[in-house]
Protein backbone atom coordinates (compact mmCIF):
# COMPACT_ATOMS: atom_id res chain seq x y z
CA UNK A 1 0.00 0.00 0.00
CA UNK A 2 1.75 3.18 -0.83
CA UNK A 3 2.14 6.15 1.97
CA UNK A 4 0.17 9.16 1.63
CA UNK A 5 1.54 12.07 -0.22
CA UNK A 6 3.07 14.51 1.79
CA UNK A 7 1.59 17.29 2.81
CA UNK A 8 2.12 20.68 1.34
CA UNK A 9 3.77 23.08 3.79
CA UNK A 10 1.22 25.83 5.03
CA UNK A 11 3.32 28.94 5.05
CA UNK A 12 2.95 32.33 7.30
CA UNK A 13 0.42 33.98 5.89
CA UNK A 14 -1.48 36.21 8.04
CA UNK A 15 -0.33 39.25 10.14
CA UNK A 16 -2.06 40.50 13.19
CA UNK A 17 -1.59 43.51 15.29
CA UNK A 18 -3.60 44.30 18.12
CA UNK A 19 -2.83 47.74 20.63
CA UNK A 20 -2.86 47.55 23.67
CA UNK A 21 -5.48 48.46 26.54
CA UNK A 22 -6.01 51.19 23.52
CA UNK A 23 -7.94 53.28 24.68
CA UNK A 24 -6.02 53.46 28.36
CA UNK A 25 -2.79 54.17 25.75
CA UNK A 26 -4.16 56.97 23.72
CA UNK A 27 -5.28 58.78 27.38
CA UNK A 28 -1.59 58.24 28.47
CA UNK A 29 0.17 59.11 24.91
CA UNK A 30 -2.02 62.20 25.15
CA UNK A 31 -1.93 63.43 29.00
CA UNK A 32 1.48 62.78 30.09
CA UNK A 33 0.37 63.18 33.49
CA UNK A 34 -1.22 60.07 32.98
CA UNK A 35 1.76 57.95 32.03
CA UNK A 36 3.26 55.24 34.61
CA UNK A 37 -0.04 55.25 36.26
CA UNK A 38 -2.95 53.01 36.74
CA UNK A 39 -5.77 54.21 34.33
CA UNK A 40 -9.92 53.10 33.98
CA UNK A 41 -11.64 54.40 31.29
CA UNK A 42 -15.55 54.64 32.12
CA UNK A 43 -17.98 55.57 30.07
CA UNK A 44 -19.25 58.46 32.54
CA UNK A 45 -18.04 60.01 35.45
CA UNK A 46 -20.20 58.25 37.90
CA UNK A 47 -19.95 56.00 40.92
CA UNK A 48 -22.43 53.42 39.33
CA UNK A 49 -20.68 52.67 36.35
CA UNK A 50 -17.92 50.30 35.23
CA UNK A 51 -14.41 50.21 33.59
CA UNK A 52 -14.24 49.82 29.49
CA UNK A 53 -10.98 49.70 29.62
CA UNK A 54 -7.99 49.53 31.88
CA UNK A 55 -3.93 50.00 31.60
CA UNK A 56 -1.70 47.51 32.17
CA UNK A 57 -0.49 49.49 35.33
CA UNK A 58 -4.41 49.07 36.28
CA UNK A 59 -4.34 45.49 35.46
CA UNK A 60 -1.64 44.27 37.53
CA UNK A 61 -3.94 45.42 40.63
CA UNK A 62 -6.97 43.25 39.12
CA UNK A 63 -8.67 45.96 37.22
CA UNK A 64 -10.24 44.89 33.73
CA UNK A 65 -13.10 45.57 31.32
CA UNK A 66 -16.32 45.43 33.79
CA UNK A 67 -14.59 46.26 36.79
CA UNK A 68 -17.19 48.78 38.51
CA UNK A 69 -16.00 51.61 39.77
CA UNK A 70 -16.14 50.68 43.41
CA UNK A 71 -14.36 47.39 42.95
CA UNK A 72 -11.70 49.51 40.97
CA UNK A 73 -11.08 51.84 43.92
CA UNK A 74 -10.24 49.17 46.49
CA UNK A 75 -8.72 47.06 44.18
CA UNK A 76 -6.28 49.80 43.59
CA UNK A 77 -6.52 53.29 46.02
CA UNK A 78 -4.92 55.27 43.55
CA UNK A 79 -6.47 54.71 40.23
CA UNK A 80 -6.82 57.53 37.48
CA UNK A 81 -10.72 57.48 36.22
CA UNK A 82 -11.41 59.11 33.13
CA UNK A 83 -14.02 59.72 31.20
CA UNK A 84 -14.17 58.50 27.60
CA UNK A 85 -13.45 60.43 24.55
CA UNK A 86 -14.75 58.23 21.72
CA UNK A 87 -14.39 60.64 19.28
CA UNK A 88 -10.42 60.84 20.36
CA UNK A 89 -10.07 57.59 19.63
CA UNK A 90 -11.43 56.65 16.41
CA UNK A 91 -8.93 59.76 14.99
CA UNK A 92 -5.97 57.86 16.37
CA UNK A 93 -7.17 55.05 15.08
CA UNK A 94 -7.00 56.50 11.25
CA UNK A 95 -3.68 57.84 12.42
CA UNK A 96 -2.12 54.26 13.62
CA UNK A 97 -3.80 52.80 9.86
CA UNK A 98 -1.79 55.29 8.46
CA UNK A 99 1.28 54.58 9.87
CA UNK A 100 0.68 50.78 9.26
CA UNK A 101 -0.21 51.04 6.02
CA UNK A 102 2.78 53.09 5.16
CA UNK A 103 4.81 49.65 5.76
CA UNK A 104 2.39 46.53 5.24
CA UNK A 105 -1.04 46.69 3.36
CA UNK A 106 -4.11 46.30 5.54
CA UNK A 107 -6.31 43.48 4.54
CA UNK A 108 -9.16 44.45 7.21
CA UNK A 109 -9.91 46.50 10.06
CA UNK A 110 -11.20 44.08 12.83
CA UNK A 111 -11.44 46.86 15.77
CA UNK A 112 -10.61 49.77 16.46
CA UNK A 113 -7.55 48.43 18.35
CA UNK A 114 -7.27 45.59 16.14
CA UNK A 115 -6.03 44.98 12.26
CA UNK A 116 -5.18 41.64 9.84
CA UNK A 117 -2.14 41.85 7.19
CA UNK A 118 -2.54 38.74 4.72
CA UNK A 119 1.37 37.67 3.85
CA UNK A 120 1.99 36.54 0.10
CA UNK A 121 5.31 36.33 -1.97
CA UNK A 122 8.65 36.80 0.11
CA UNK A 123 6.49 38.39 3.28
CA UNK A 124 5.71 34.77 4.12
CA UNK A 125 9.24 34.47 4.70
CA UNK A 126 9.47 34.44 8.68
CA UNK A 127 12.52 37.38 8.72
CA UNK A 128 10.72 39.42 6.30
CA UNK A 129 7.42 39.55 8.38
CA UNK A 130 9.01 39.48 11.77
CA UNK A 131 11.07 42.91 10.00
CA UNK A 132 7.87 44.26 8.91
CA UNK A 133 6.43 43.94 12.30
CA UNK A 134 9.28 45.69 13.84
CA UNK A 135 9.10 48.85 11.31
CA UNK A 136 5.70 49.38 11.94
CA UNK A 137 6.46 49.51 15.72
CA UNK A 138 9.27 51.57 15.76
CA UNK A 139 7.36 54.12 12.73
CA UNK A 140 4.09 54.10 15.68
CA UNK A 141 6.61 55.29 18.32
CA UNK A 142 8.67 57.90 16.03
CA UNK A 143 4.89 59.13 14.65
CA UNK A 144 2.69 59.00 16.73
CA UNK A 145 4.06 58.44 20.23
CA UNK A 146 5.46 55.79 22.94
CA UNK A 147 2.46 54.72 24.49
CA UNK A 148 0.96 53.40 21.53
CA UNK A 149 2.12 49.57 21.73
CA UNK A 150 1.19 46.53 19.73
CA UNK A 151 1.27 43.13 20.26
CA UNK A 152 2.11 41.12 17.11
CA UNK A 153 1.27 37.64 15.92
CA UNK A 154 2.15 35.59 12.61
CA UNK A 155 0.75 32.35 12.12
CA UNK A 156 -0.02 30.38 9.03
CA UNK A 157 -4.22 31.83 9.17
CA UNK A 158 -5.43 34.86 10.70
CA UNK A 159 -6.69 32.77 13.71
CA UNK A 160 -3.72 31.65 14.37
CA UNK A 161 -1.72 35.27 13.96
CA UNK A 162 -4.89 35.91 16.52
CA UNK A 163 -3.73 33.40 18.99
CA UNK A 164 0.17 34.62 18.73
CA UNK A 165 -0.99 37.96 19.52
CA UNK A 166 -1.93 37.41 22.56
CA UNK A 167 1.29 34.89 23.79
CA UNK A 168 3.09 38.81 24.73
CA UNK A 169 1.72 41.47 25.83
CA UNK A 170 2.41 44.12 26.09
CA UNK A 171 4.41 44.88 22.84
CA UNK A 172 5.20 41.65 22.09
CA UNK A 173 5.65 39.68 18.58
CA UNK A 174 5.29 35.71 18.21
CA UNK A 175 5.38 33.47 15.59
CA UNK A 176 3.79 29.96 15.35
CA UNK A 177 4.27 27.91 12.06
CA UNK A 178 2.21 25.18 11.12
CA UNK A 179 4.22 22.33 12.12
CA UNK A 180 4.07 23.45 15.30
CA UNK A 181 0.66 23.11 15.55
CA UNK A 182 -1.53 22.49 17.66
CA UNK A 183 0.87 21.34 20.42
CA UNK A 184 2.29 25.49 20.49
CA UNK A 185 -1.54 26.18 21.99
CA UNK A 186 -1.57 23.52 24.49
CA UNK A 187 -0.21 25.86 27.15
CA UNK A 188 -3.15 27.82 26.91
CA UNK A 189 -6.54 28.19 28.26
CA UNK A 190 -9.50 27.25 27.47
CA UNK A 191 -11.11 30.67 27.41
CA UNK A 192 -7.98 31.77 25.52
CA UNK A 193 -9.16 30.37 22.31
CA UNK A 194 -10.65 32.86 19.57
CA UNK A 195 -14.46 31.80 19.24
CA UNK A 196 -14.66 29.86 23.01
CA UNK A 197 -17.24 31.92 25.16
CA UNK A 198 -18.74 31.14 28.26
CA UNK A 199 -21.40 29.10 26.57
CA UNK A 200 -19.14 26.87 24.83
CA UNK A 201 -17.32 26.81 27.56
CA UNK A 202 -19.80 24.59 29.63
CA UNK A 203 -20.80 22.63 26.04
CA UNK A 204 -17.32 21.46 26.35
CA UNK A 205 -17.13 20.54 29.48
CA UNK A 206 -20.26 18.60 29.54
CA UNK A 207 -18.25 16.45 26.87
CA UNK A 208 -15.43 16.42 28.73
CA UNK A 209 -13.22 18.50 27.09
CA UNK A 210 -11.30 21.16 29.88
CA UNK A 211 -8.28 22.06 28.12
CA UNK A 212 -6.84 23.23 24.68
CA UNK A 213 -4.71 20.00 24.46
CA UNK A 214 -8.11 18.20 24.73
CA UNK A 215 -9.85 20.47 22.59
CA UNK A 216 -7.08 19.99 19.51
CA UNK A 217 -7.03 15.98 20.33
CA UNK A 218 -10.81 15.77 19.43
CA UNK A 219 -12.14 14.40 15.88
CA UNK A 220 -13.66 17.08 13.99
CA UNK A 221 -16.86 15.00 14.15
CA UNK A 222 -16.78 15.73 18.08
CA UNK A 223 -16.68 19.00 17.66
CA UNK A 224 -19.54 19.44 14.45
CA UNK A 225 -21.34 18.04 17.03
CA UNK A 226 -20.66 20.14 20.38
CA UNK A 227 -20.74 23.27 18.14
CA UNK A 228 -24.13 22.57 16.76
CA UNK A 229 -22.66 22.93 12.80
CA UNK A 230 -20.06 23.80 10.69
CA UNK A 231 -18.41 25.92 13.09
CA UNK A 232 -17.13 23.08 14.51
CA UNK A 233 -15.44 21.76 11.34
CA UNK A 234 -13.58 25.26 11.50
CA UNK A 235 -12.49 25.31 14.51
CA UNK A 236 -11.14 22.06 13.82
CA UNK A 237 -8.87 23.05 11.05
CA UNK A 238 -8.12 26.71 11.72
CA UNK A 239 -6.56 25.15 15.27
CA UNK A 240 -4.17 22.95 12.83
CA UNK A 241 -3.50 26.38 10.92
CA UNK A 242 -5.60 25.53 8.10
CA UNK A 243 -6.90 28.92 5.90
CA UNK A 244 -10.80 28.79 6.73
CA UNK A 245 -12.90 31.10 4.18
CA UNK A 246 -14.22 33.88 6.02
CA UNK A 247 -18.18 33.97 5.16
CA UNK A 248 -19.30 37.09 3.43
CA UNK A 249 -21.06 39.06 6.55
CA UNK A 250 -24.07 41.41 5.65
CA UNK A 251 -25.35 44.35 7.91
CA UNK A 252 -29.28 43.06 9.74
CA UNK A 253 -29.24 46.23 11.86
CA UNK A 254 -27.96 48.89 13.62
CA UNK A 255 -29.00 49.45 17.44
CA UNK A 256 -28.26 52.59 19.99
CA UNK A 257 -28.89 52.48 23.60
CA UNK A 258 -28.49 54.51 26.61
CA UNK A 259 -28.56 54.36 30.39
CA UNK A 260 -30.45 57.47 31.45
CA UNK A 261 -29.04 59.85 34.20
CA UNK A 262 -31.25 60.26 36.94
CA UNK A 263 -32.31 63.93 36.24
CA UNK A 264 -33.87 62.08 33.36
CA UNK A 265 -35.65 59.09 33.88
CA UNK A 266 -39.09 60.35 33.78
CA UNK A 267 -41.21 59.28 30.91
CA UNK A 268 -40.40 63.14 28.69
CA UNK A 269 -36.51 62.15 29.26
CA UNK A 270 -36.60 59.31 28.19
CA UNK A 271 -38.87 59.82 24.95
CA UNK A 272 -36.03 62.74 24.11
CA UNK A 273 -32.51 60.05 24.41
CA UNK A 274 -35.13 57.57 22.14
CA UNK A 275 -35.81 60.13 19.71
CA UNK A 276 -31.70 61.52 19.77
CA UNK A 277 -30.59 57.90 19.47
CA UNK A 278 -33.37 57.33 16.45
CA UNK A 279 -32.18 60.28 14.58
CA UNK A 280 -28.29 59.09 15.15
CA UNK A 281 -29.19 55.71 14.01
CA UNK A 282 -31.33 57.05 10.71
CA UNK A 283 -28.49 59.46 9.88
CA UNK A 284 -25.95 56.32 10.34
CA UNK A 285 -28.36 53.55 8.08
CA UNK A 286 -28.44 56.95 5.36
CA UNK A 287 -24.58 57.30 5.72
CA UNK A 288 -24.11 53.30 4.96
CA UNK A 289 -26.51 53.12 2.07
CA UNK A 290 -29.39 51.22 3.64
CA UNK A 291 -33.23 51.42 4.49
CA UNK A 292 -35.08 49.91 6.73
CA UNK A 293 -38.34 47.99 7.45
CA UNK A 294 -39.12 47.45 11.20
CA UNK A 295 -38.17 49.62 14.38
CA UNK A 296 -37.88 48.01 17.29
CA UNK A 297 -37.99 50.00 21.04
CA UNK A 298 -37.24 48.96 24.40
CA UNK A 299 -37.54 50.51 27.92
CA UNK A 300 -35.89 48.92 31.13
CA UNK A 301 -37.60 50.02 33.91
CA UNK A 302 -36.48 50.26 37.55
CA UNK A 303 -38.19 46.95 39.26
CA UNK A 304 -40.41 46.22 36.28
CA UNK A 305 -39.70 44.07 33.38
CA UNK A 306 -38.63 45.58 30.04
CA UNK A 307 -41.05 46.42 27.53
CA UNK A 308 -39.84 45.74 23.75
CA UNK A 309 -42.28 46.67 21.15
CA UNK A 310 -41.73 46.99 17.25
CA UNK A 311 -43.31 48.37 14.34
CA UNK A 312 -43.31 46.99 10.53
CA UNK A 313 -43.33 48.95 7.45
CA UNK A 314 -42.29 49.41 3.54
CA UNK A 315 -38.49 50.23 3.60
CA UNK A 316 -37.30 53.68 3.94
CA UNK A 317 -34.74 55.55 5.28
CA UNK A 318 -36.40 59.43 6.50
CA UNK A 319 -35.62 60.55 10.15
CA UNK A 320 -39.10 62.34 10.03
CA UNK A 321 -40.75 59.59 8.67
CA UNK A 322 -39.20 57.29 11.24
CA UNK A 323 -39.45 59.82 14.03
CA UNK A 324 -43.69 59.25 13.75
CA UNK A 325 -43.51 55.83 14.00
CA UNK A 326 -41.65 56.62 17.07
CA UNK A 327 -44.70 58.40 18.29
CA UNK A 328 -46.81 55.67 17.51
CA UNK A 329 -44.90 53.12 19.33
CA UNK A 330 -44.23 55.67 22.38
CA UNK A 331 -48.06 56.37 22.97
CA UNK A 332 -48.58 52.32 23.86
CA UNK A 333 -45.69 52.28 26.46
CA UNK A 334 -46.78 50.99 30.03
CA UNK A 335 -47.43 54.48 32.53
CA UNK A 336 -46.50 55.23 35.70
CA UNK A 337 -43.03 53.67 36.25
CA UNK A 338 -39.31 55.18 36.37
CA UNK A 339 -37.61 54.02 33.02
CA UNK A 340 -33.77 53.69 33.26
CA UNK A 341 -32.37 52.88 30.33
CA UNK A 342 -33.62 52.89 26.59
CA UNK A 343 -33.01 51.82 23.16
CA UNK A 344 -34.07 51.08 19.31
CA UNK A 345 -32.79 48.92 16.47
CA UNK A 346 -33.40 49.70 13.20
CA UNK A 347 -33.51 46.30 10.92
CA UNK A 348 -34.35 44.03 8.17
CA UNK A 349 -31.72 46.92 6.45
CA UNK A 350 -31.57 46.43 2.28
CA UNK A 351 -29.31 48.28 0.72
CA UNK A 352 -31.26 51.58 -0.75
CA UNK A 353 -30.38 50.44 -4.68
CA UNK A 354 -32.72 47.01 -3.86
CA UNK A 355 -35.72 48.55 -2.38
CA UNK A 356 -38.83 50.17 -3.77
CA UNK A 357 -39.29 53.42 -2.52
CA UNK A 358 -42.55 53.91 -0.55
CA UNK A 359 -45.81 54.67 -1.78
CA UNK A 360 -47.20 57.14 0.37
CA UNK A 361 -45.72 60.41 1.16
CA UNK A 362 -45.90 60.29 4.69
CA UNK A 363 -42.95 57.91 4.00
CA UNK A 364 -41.19 59.52 1.95
CA UNK A 365 -40.61 62.32 3.83
CA UNK A 366 -39.86 66.05 3.24
CA UNK A 367 -38.12 65.77 -0.41
CA UNK A 368 -34.12 66.33 0.12
CA UNK A 369 -34.41 67.69 3.95
CA UNK A 370 -32.66 64.68 5.30
CA UNK A 371 -29.49 65.37 2.57
CA UNK A 372 -29.33 68.74 3.91
CA UNK A 373 -29.52 67.93 7.80
CA UNK A 374 -26.46 65.00 7.16
CA UNK A 375 -24.41 67.78 5.38
CA UNK A 376 -25.06 70.26 8.08
CA UNK A 377 -24.20 67.34 10.78
CA UNK A 378 -21.26 66.32 8.83
CA UNK A 379 -19.84 70.28 8.54
CA UNK A 380 -20.87 71.41 12.30
CA UNK A 381 -20.95 68.28 14.70
CA UNK A 382 -24.02 65.68 15.45
CA UNK A 383 -25.39 68.26 17.96
CA UNK A 384 -25.49 71.65 15.58
CA UNK A 385 -29.06 70.61 14.42
CA UNK A 386 -32.35 68.42 15.49
CA UNK A 387 -35.56 67.55 15.63
CA UNK A 388 -37.09 69.17 18.99
CA UNK A 389 -38.28 65.61 20.47
CA UNK A 390 -34.84 65.28 21.27
CA UNK A 391 -34.00 68.92 23.02
CA UNK A 392 -33.87 67.50 26.61
CA UNK A 393 -31.54 65.07 25.67
CA UNK A 394 -28.59 67.04 23.30
CA UNK A 395 -25.96 66.62 25.57
CA UNK A 396 -26.93 62.89 26.50
CA UNK A 397 -25.88 59.57 24.56
CA UNK A 398 -22.75 60.16 23.18
CA UNK A 399 -20.97 58.45 20.86
CA UNK A 400 -19.71 54.93 21.44
CA UNK A 401 -16.55 52.67 20.25
CA UNK A 402 -18.52 48.89 20.35
CA UNK A 403 -15.84 45.39 19.61
CA UNK A 404 -17.13 45.35 15.60
CA UNK A 405 -18.34 48.83 14.80
CA UNK A 406 -15.63 51.75 14.30
CA UNK A 407 -17.69 55.45 13.90
CA UNK A 408 -17.96 57.10 11.16
CA UNK A 409 -16.82 60.54 12.87
CA UNK A 410 -19.08 62.06 9.94
CA UNK A 411 -21.90 60.21 10.98
CA UNK A 412 -22.07 59.40 14.09
CA UNK A 413 -19.43 62.38 15.76
CA UNK A 414 -20.72 64.58 18.40
CA UNK A 415 -19.95 69.06 18.07
CA UNK A 416 -16.68 69.47 18.97
CA UNK A 417 -15.67 72.35 20.82
CA UNK A 418 -14.39 75.32 19.92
Amino acid sequence: MPSPAPETPRPLSALLLDFNAYFASVEQQLRPELRGRPVGILPVLAETTCCIAASYEAKRFGVKTGTSVLDARRLCPGIALIQARPAVYVEMHHRLMNVVDQVIAITEVLSIDEVVCELSGSWQRQEVAVQRALEVKRRIRAQVGECLTSSVGIGPNRFIAKMASNMRKPDGLTVIHAHELPQRLYGLKLADIHGVGRGMLARLAQSGIRSVQALCQADRASLRRIWGGVGGERMYDQLRGYAVPVPPTRRGSISHSHVLPPPLRFDQGAYAVLSKLLQKAARRMRGEGYLCRRLEVSVDWRERAPWVTEARFQAMDGTLGLLRILDTLWAERPRGREPVKVGLVLKELAPTGQSALPLFPEQRGVPGLDAVLDRLHQRFGSDAIYFGGAFRARHEAPMRISFTHIPDLDLEGDALPG
